[in-house]
């Protein structure tokens, strides 16, 4: 416990809490943490004061439990806690918190025990009668001793031996401090000789007085011992109830003490969450003296913090790893009530350097030995600083990698802070990765301790070098021994890092829409099953009802009556004009504006009400019907439009130019502005312009001839003249 709280700069703030604890002991609150939370929050609704200090009394327990005799002062603490039980039963609580406030039952006999002391923990009067006159003799013994003293001061004889007319005490003896010589009128026992070259001196009378009182005491001793015994006794008969007491009190107090802490500079309880959430919101680390409240979202499983040199990154590591500590152990902090803080076993911090004399490891072995732990956890949070510390950051990257994706399956959640944009890179594609980058303040060079996620941030080491003091000719050349194609690098991995992302929510947008449409498709299939069985049923009702008919008019052409041959015919007509069919229509969704037809009635839906709607027909009246009745019509009314005359223009610009210099741009900056001068030239009527694009390392004007030779309009292009830029311009055609 110690040792994470240090690493996570915590120490200072739950040395801090623990002062407001009635007696020491671990912060660890066993139990249900959400019941615990529950009682915190109906206790925080009374005005109950804060338990005395109490002394830990898991000793005087196993004393009791083995026949032994406790001392005055463990009888004592146990009272205190007895009557603070007492206090609490005064108050009216709510729910859980009275429930189990109720279960706590003092027997009478111990009740009595508590009647035996007053406020200030002394034995009351009335309880042993012979105690009561001992103690009344040690009063008035101590009375005579005050009174012989004080005699002897007041004797003018002694008078002019005494340094001081004070009472001292010396080795707790009360003395009188002397000049040498007092032996002739004074008999008394030296104790001790001030640095002045006097004497402490005990007078004789009062030696004798003296005895007396430690003979009282002793006497005392014993009936208080007694006493002791009586009562050691019957805390025997109820030991089960002292330890139940005994431990009910560590939990009030734990509730007491989270709760007046919480109500110093506002602080909020944040409980951890089965959901699959981690959100920190304006949180303020308490180490930091005036911190800049932070918010990061550390709901994916690897959190990747890169950026600028100084600039929080490990704070915030040490932020998130802080606020699941203290949410796992029910301590308040500062931070927004939106908060969520998922629920962790274990929490781990691989933050120092192992390498040391004593351990005899190398940096990376002992990270590797670190690591190898993590293997055997289960539902973990681990924040690692400079994961690629000492050892080739390339080989890191890829070991670290692999080693982070199978950590990902055991359900771990790692914090990471790292420089090396290589391993930010390779795991940039994963989508239980975070991105985050500590941002920089170009303009004022100087970090933000502000954050951005889902990027890759630059180390700004050359920036933070210059800021810290060294001398900036020695920045320059490591410039430019560093190179502007590393330079580049970076910028490209950080490009390639974000067009990731970018395909990456394209690919997901694509996939909803895939999604859609195969369950807009599978509707369509079944909705199609649901119609043929219903075609199919009508069908055969159909086909019923039609053989039924035909046998009827069957009837009547055999029959040789005609009366008979019509009576069939009749039959025969009324089944045939009974044969009905269910209309079988698409479910339609109409809403108001949509363009309508109600039987040879076209126009547009203004209102729904219910089962009825309003529709505006073409003449412009409006009409009641049931939306029922209603199908959509696709055809809008045929309006008589003007025509209109179109005309184009085409307006020489004013910018055009007959030269473009190219210098210093990137490729793709440099084809887009390369091609609206085109396009400009063109407009204005040119038939030859001139380009420079230097010859640098040869990519731009590669770029260039490529993009030339594509060109519809170019005729043709050449090197310029050597006085006009030689192989680092060309002279184009149009």
């Amino acid at each position: 416990m110690q040792e994470i709280l240090k690493k996570l700069d915590l120490h200072d703030y739950i040395e801090s809490f623990s002062k407001y604890l009635a007696r020491q002991k671990s912060i660890i609150l066993e139990g249900d943490i959400n019941l615990h939370h529950k009682l915190i929050k109906e206790l925080e609704k009374f005005d109950v004061k804060a338990p005395n200090d109490v002394a830990n009394l898991d000793t005087a327990l196993m004393h009791i439990q083995k026949q032994g005799v406790l001392k005055i002062d463990d009888i004592i603490e146990f009272t205190k806690i007895i009557k603070y039980f007492t206090y609490l039963k005064r108050f009216n609580f709510d729910g859980k918190l009275q429930e189990w406030i109720d279960k706590i039952i003092i027997p009478d006999e111990i009740m009595a025990i508590c009647d035996y002391f007053d406020d200030r923990s002394k034995l009351k009067n009335g309880i042993n009668e012979e105690f009561d006159s001992i103690k009344a003799s040690i009063t008035a013994n101590k009375e005579q001793i005050k009174q012989s003293l004080y005699k002897i001061i007041n004797n003018q004889k002694v008078r002019s031996y005494l340094v001081d007319s004070q009472v001292h005490y010396i080795n707790g003896e009360e003395s009188l401090l002397v000049r040498g010589g007092f032996n002739h009128i004074l008999k008394a026992s030296v104790i001790d000789r001030s640095n002045s070259g006097f004497f402490y001196v005990l007078p004789h009378s009062v030696s004798a007085l003296k005895q007396k009182q430690n003979d009282l005491l002793n006497k005392q001793e014993e009936i208080l011992l007694k006493i002791c015994k009586q009562i050691s006794s019957l805390f025997e008969k109820n030991l089960m109830f002292l330890k139940f007491i005994n431990k009910e009190f560590d939990r009030f107090d734990h509730y007491q003490a989270r709760l007046f802490f919480a109500k110093v500079s506002d602080k909020n309880f944040i409980i951890p969450s089965k959901k699959n959430v981690n959100k920190l919101v304006d949180f303020c680390h308490p180490a930091l003296h005036d911190p800049k409240p932070i918010s990061v979202n550390f709901t994916k499983s690897v959190v990747m913090i890169t950026g600028v040199n100084a600039g929080g990154k490990t704070m915030m590591l040490k932020s998130i790893l802080s606020a699941v500590f203290l949410s796992k152990y029910l301590i308040p902090y500062k931070a927004h009530h939106d908060t969520t803080i998922g629920n962790f076993k274990s929490i781990n911090a691989v933050l120092d350097d192992p390498q040391s004399v004593k351990n005899d490891i190398s940096t990376f072995a002992g990270r590797m030995q670190e690591f190898s732990k993590l293997f055997t956890s289960k539902n973990a949070i681990v924040g690692v600083d400079e994961i690629e510390l000492g050892t080739d950051s390339d080989e890191a990257a890829s070991l670290f990698k692999v080693i982070i994706e199978e950590l990902i399956k055991k359900d771990i959640k790692i914090i990471i802070t790292t420089h090396h944009k290589r391993l930010a890179a390779l795991m940039a594609s994963n989508d239980e990765v975070e991105l985050i980058a500590a941002l920089y303040d170009e303009a004022n060079r100087k970090p933000t301790y502000e954050f951005l996620q889902g990027t890759i941030g630059r180390s700004y080491a050359f920036e933070t070098a210059s800021r810290y003091g060294i001398p900036n000719n020695v920045v320059k050349k490591a410039k430019e021994v560093y190179g502007d194609d590393k330079d580049k690098l970076n910028e490209l991995i950080e490009r390639s890092s974000e067009l990731e992302k970018e395909y990456k929510l394209k690919i997901e947008k694509l996939n909803g829409e895939i999604s859609k449409m195969e369950k807009l498709s599978k509707n369509l299939e079944e909705q199609k099953e649901t119609l043929d069985e219903h075609i199919y049923s009508e069908k055969s009702k159909l086909h019923k009802e039609y053989k039924d008919a035909r046998d009827e008019a069957k009837k009547a052409i055999k029959a040789k009556l005609v009366g008979e041959s019509h009576q069939h015919l009749n039959i025969a007509h009324k089944k045939a004009s009974e044969i009905k069919t269910t209309k079988v229509q698409d479910p339609v969704e109409l809403k108001i504006g949509d363009r309508v037809k109600y039987r040879s009635t076209k126009g547009t839906l203004v209102s729904i009400k219910g089962t009825k709607a309003f529709i505006e027909n073409d003449m412009g009246m409006k009409v009641q019907v049931k939306l029922n009745d209603l199908h959509k019509s696709g055809n809008p009314p045929k309006l008589k439009k003007k025509p209109i005359k179109a005309t184009v223009t085409i307006q020489k610009p004013s910018s055009g130019h007959v030269k473009l210099d190219l210098h210093g741009q990137r490729s793709d900056e440099a084809i887009g502005n390369l091609d609206k001068f085109l396009s400009d030239a063109l407009i204005a009527g040119f038939d030859e312009v001139l380009v420079y694009h230097g010859i640098g390392t040869g990519k731009l004007s590669y770029a260039v001839k490529q993009f030339l030779d594509t060109h519809p309009r170019v005729v043709g292009y050449t090197d310029a003249h050597p006085s006009q830029g030689g192989f680092g311009a060309k002279v184009i055609k149009l």
